[in-house]
């Protein structure tokens, strides 16, 4: 019985997609967002946990030949924690209810008066099929599809007949959970009619950066599966439709498919660069290599917030010192109206989308991750704008308050000096290298996960080389180091390090459009 104290929760049934977490819809990460319980399958990508934040998180995925939690348990779960007035999303891979047991889950809410919703999701057979290049339908191919599984239902016999029946029936057959019988299941659709020369397929994992794919036909697509050494996530596509992959494949041809990239910043800081690897069908590999101090310097900080507005220019050069500088300005109570008149200056797009998720806008972007670009820019735009100087003396050319790292360059205060200006430096935090379990994760990261590592500053290059000890020669030296710009690329080298890729433009996008043309060329294949 539901206490009356407590009343009753909900259950939303989220299809989480097929593979790549942006796959799933607005509607279902909108939800894991507010969740308070969330059970989630082995088919749904990991990352999709982080959307989670504060959420109980239950483990209920089954694994073919592993202990997995029987149906009833999921059900009898999602009944209790429902009950206990929360808000518990049940995220399963694809879509909750295609071959993934959604329908005997809403009965079991239905029966135990809970309220439930399902939220689609893109179903595994359909994308893996489109990420492999393989159109399910085709005006002159297939005027029809049929899904079906290849696993048992409990206490029925697999049964060849009814696979001969199908044989014929359809144009496009489309199996999932068929691996196990996949000789089985092909012998029996060439029993019942079908041309041993039927263009066949294995996606596995589809839709993701892991994703293998065979071709053959009827009569050797199991040979060639299992040569390949391909199991199971996988669907099996049967018909005239797989001989256009041929022509279609379009993902896992791209320049960076499968290449697993180390993105060395926190996963909060990294989501950009994520989200640009995926686009291009890399596997980003977010694992920091820096930790972020601000506690020594907090009082400092806070005291020159206090005088934002006594500046020109407010510099910031990293996402970390605009978050400082926020954290410091909430503990006065104030707000970004503390800035006044003052324009802000930063390097890099991602600094100035920190900026904006605080209610600001910076006046000036140096698209450029280098000092010197700040510069330039910065005093080209002072001196186009002189009325919004506050400084105290007649023909000063204006105060610049620069917020940043206890360690950095010092190109961008010398020039700025040099041209006049005022400047005041405030250290905002201190970068160290990772240790403990974090540094672990770097290490295993680096011995077995990574194929490029992605270097976005001479102090990363310092973090990680300092973190990893002796041991930074073995581990970085047989991979490849792609580095920003020419600054970065020679703190790598000052370190003995050999670097693969320079972008001549010093942007992640820029850096990523090198690694691609770098990946086209002969060598790399």
């Amino acid at each position: 019985m539901t206490s009356p104290s407590v009343p009753s929760g909900k259950v939303w049934l989220v299809g989480a997609g097929p593979g790549e977490p942006d796959l799933i819809s607005c509607r279902g990460r909108a939800l894991l967002e507010s969740a308070e319980v969330v059970l989630y399958d082995a088919l749904s990508h990991p990352e999709l946990l982080a959307y989670c934040a504060g959420a109980e998180l239950v483990d209920v995925g089954k694994r073919y030949g592993e202990r997995s939690p029987a149906q009833d348990s999921i059900s009898e779960r999602l009944v209790f924690h429902a009950r206990r007035g929360k808000r518990v999303v049940r995220l399963k891979g694809g879509d909750p209810m295609m071959f993934a047991r959604g329908g005997e889950e809403a009965l079991a809410l239905l029966d135990a008066g809970i309220e439930f919703e399902i939220v689609p999701g893109i179903t595994s057979p359909v994308a893996a099929a489109e990420f492999a290049g393989i159109p399910l339908t085709h005006r002159e191919l297939s005027n029809s599809v049929t899904f079906i599984t290849g696993s048992d239902r409990e206490g029925v016999e697999w049964s060849p007949a009814a696979w001969q029946k199908l044989a014929t029936a359809t144009g496009t057959i489309c199996v999932l959970m068929g691996m196990r019988r996949l000789d089985a299941i092909a012998q029996a659709i060439i029993v019942g009619g079908r041309s041993p020369a039927t263009p066949a397929a294995v996606v596995m994992w589809g839709a993701r950066p892991q994703q293998r794919v065979v071709v053959g036909t009827l009569a050797d697509i199991a040979e060639r599966a299992r040569d390949a050494g391909l199991g199971s996530p996988a669907i099996v596509i049967v018909g005239e439709v797989v001989a256009l992959r041929e022509q279609l494949a379009w993902y896992d041809t791209k320049p960076l498919f499968g290449l697993r990239v180390l993105v060395a910043r926190d996963s909060r800081q990294a989501l950009d660069t994520v989200e640009s690897l995926r686009r291009r069908a890399a596997v980003p590999v977010v694992c920091p290599a820096i930790e972020i101090d601000t506690a020594p310097f907090a009082d400092a900080l806070a005291a020159r917030v206090d005088e934002l507005a006594d500046y020109d220019w407010v510099v910031f050069t990293s996402q970390n010192g605009v978050s400082a500088a926020f954290a410091a300005l909430e503990r006065r109570g104030r707000d970004a109206r503390a800035f006044g008149r003052a324009r802000i200056a930063v390097i890099g797009p991602r600094t100035a989308q920190a900026l904006e998720r605080h209610g600001l806008r910076a006046d000036l972007v140096a698209d450029e991750f280098v000092a010197e670009n700040l510069a330039e820019k910065l005093l080209a735009s002072h001196a186009a704008s002189p009325l919004a100087s506050h400084t105290p003396q007649p023909g000063s050319p204006g105060r610049v308050l620069l917020v940043r790292a206890e360690q950095a360059r010092e190109v961008l205060p010398e020039r700025l000096r040099a041209a006049g200006l005022e400047v005041v430096v405030v250290p905002a935090y201190r970068t160290q290298p990772v240790q403990g379990e974090g540094l672990a994760r770097l290490v295993r990261a680096l011995e077995s996960e990574t194929d490029v590592v992605l270097l976005s500053s001479s102090s990363m290059v310092d973090s990680i080389v300092a973190a990893l000890g002796e041991r930074a020669a073995e581990l970085l030296g047989r991979l490849r180091l792609c580095c920003i710009g020419p600054v970065t690329a020679a703190r790598a080298r000052e370190h003995g390090l050999s670097v693969a890729l320079v972008a001549s433009t010093y942007t992640i996008e820029a850096t990523l459009d090198e690694l691609e043309r770098l990946q086209r060329s002969p060598e790399a294949s």
